[in-house]
C-alpha cells in the first residue's frame, strides 16, 4: 500500500508543475448539493438543458458515475489576465462584440484534459495501475461542489466558485480515483452581505443567492438555447454575443486577484476587439475555420448569426450596422431571419 499522505503531497507538486494553480482532494459526499440540484431541476430552471436531468443522481454521486470512486482530485487553472477595464469598455462600446473571457482563446477542455491525464500518469508511475477517470466539464459532475469540498473556494451567490486569492477567473477539472487519499477541508463562504452580482445581472437571472435561473441567463440564451431568444431578453443582452461575465467583473474578490497569462487562453481572431459588423460578415466556412479548437463552436454558425443580429439591433444607429443586418435579411434560416428582422426594427 503506498504512503497516501506522501502521494497527496506529490499530487500537489505535480499539479503545480503541470500549470494548475491549485489542487485539492475531496470525498464523495454531496448530499446537501443533491437536494439543491433536485429542487433546481424540479423548478425547471435548467431550461432546455435536458442533459442536466438525464443522468439522475449520478451528478451528485461520484461513486455511481464511476463505480469504485473514493476520492476526487480537483484542480483549477486561471485564465484571467487582468483585463477587467477592457471588458467593461467593450460592453460599453455597443458597436463591438463581447465574448465571455473564457472563450476568447483555445478551448479549455482540451488544454486541461491533456494535463490532467499527465497527472494521472504520474500517479500510476508511483503506485501502479489504479482506477480513475478524468473529467473537464464533460460528464454529469458537480464540479463546483467538489472543488469547494477540496478547499479550492466557495460557491458564491452568482454560483461561480470563488477563491480568496484568485477570484473566480479559473477553470475546474477533476480526476475520480479509487484510492482513499486524505482529503482537504472544505472552503468556507465569504460573500457576506454583498449582492453586487445579483444587482448587476442584466436579465435578473440570479433569482436568489446561489440560485441562477438558466432560462434568464445570457450565457444560456446565447450558447445553450436553440431557436429563438425570447424578446424580453434581447435588449438586456446588449452586445454580448457569447456568454456573459458581468457577475464576475463586478465581484469584489476579483478586483485584487492575481492574474495568470496562459498562452493557450490568449485572445484569438482579435475577439477582444472585434466589431459586430465584421464578425457578422463571417461565412460559415470562416466561422468553422476561425473557431477550430474554440469553445465558441458550441453555439454553431446559426446561433452565432442569431446572437450577433440581436447585438446589432442593440448597437448605436449607424448605416454600416443597418447595412450588415440587411445583408442577412433573406437568410435561408428562419431563426436568423427572425432575429435580423428584430434587429432592423430597432433602427427604424
Amino acid at each position: 500500500m503506498p504512503d497516501l499522505r506522501q502521494l497527496a503531497d506529490d499530487i500537489q507538486t505535480w499539479s503545480r508543475e503541470l500549470g494548475f494553480q491549485q489542487a485539492g482532494i475531496a470525498d464523495v459526499d454531496l448530499g446537501r448539493d443533491e437536494a439543491q440540484l433536485r429542487d433546481w431541476l424540479a423548478q425547471g430552471q435548467h431550461g432546455e438543458m435536458a442533459y442536466m436531468a438525464r443522468h439522475g443522481d449520478k451528478r451528485s454521486r461520484p461513486q455511481e458515475l464511476l463505480p469504485g470512486t473514493l476520492r476526487v482530485i480537483s484542480v483549477r487553472m486561471d485564465y484571467g489576465t487582468g483585463n477587467d477595464a477592457n471588458a467593461w469598455a467593450t460592453i460599453a462600446a455597443g458597436e463591438r462584440a463581447y465574448v465571455a473571457r473564457y472563450a476568447l482563446g483555445r478551448d479549455y477542455h482540451k488544454v486541461m484534459r491533456a494535463r490532467l491525464q499527465t497527472l494521472a500518469d504520474h500517479i500510476a508511475d508511483r503506485v501502479g495501475p489504479f482506477g480513475y477517470r478524468v473529467f473537464v466539464d464533460s460528464a454529469p459532475v458537480l464540479e463546483r461542489a467538489l472543488a469547494r469540498n477540496a478547499g479550492l473556494g466557495w460557491i458564491g451567490k452568482n454560483t461561480c466558485l470563488i477563491n480568496k486569492d484568485a477570484g473566480s477567473w479559473f477553470f475546474l477539472g477533476e480526476i475520480f480515483v479509487d484510492m482513499p487519499l486524505p482529503f482537504d477541508a472544505a472552503a468556507s463562504a465569504h460573500c457576506g452581505t454583498c449582492t453586487r452580482c445579483i444587482d448587476i445581472c442584466p436579465t435578473g437571472a440570479i433569482v436568489a443567492p446561489n440560485r441562477v435561473d438558466a432560462r434568464r441567463c445570457i450565457s444560456y440564451l446565447t450558447i445553450e438555447l436553440e431557436g429563438s431568444i425570447p424578446e424580453e431578453f434581447r435588449k438586456p443582452i446588449g452586445n454580448r454575443i457569447f456568454g456573459c461575465d458581468d457577475c464576475q467583473l463586478v465581484c469584489p474578490w476579483n478586483k485584487f486577484a492575481k492574474r495568470h497569462d496562459e498562452p493557450d487562453f490568449r485572445a484569438r481572431n482579435n475577439l477582444d476587439q472585434a466589431t459586430l459588423v465584421e464578425l457578422f460578415a463571417w461565412t460559415e466556412d470562416e466561422f468553422l475555420q476561425r473557431t477550430e479548437g474554440s469553445a465558441i463552436r458550441r453555439t454553431g454558425y446559426i446561433g452565432w448569426l442569431r446572437n450577433i443580429a440581436v447585438a446589432l439591433g442593440n448597437a448605436p444607429g449607424d448605416p454600416g450596422v443597418v447595412e450588415a443586418l440587411q445583408s442577412r435579411a433573406d437568410h435561408e434560416n428562419d431563426v436568423v431571419r427572425e432575429h435580423v428582422a428584430w434587429g432592423l426594427a430597432q433602427h427604424r
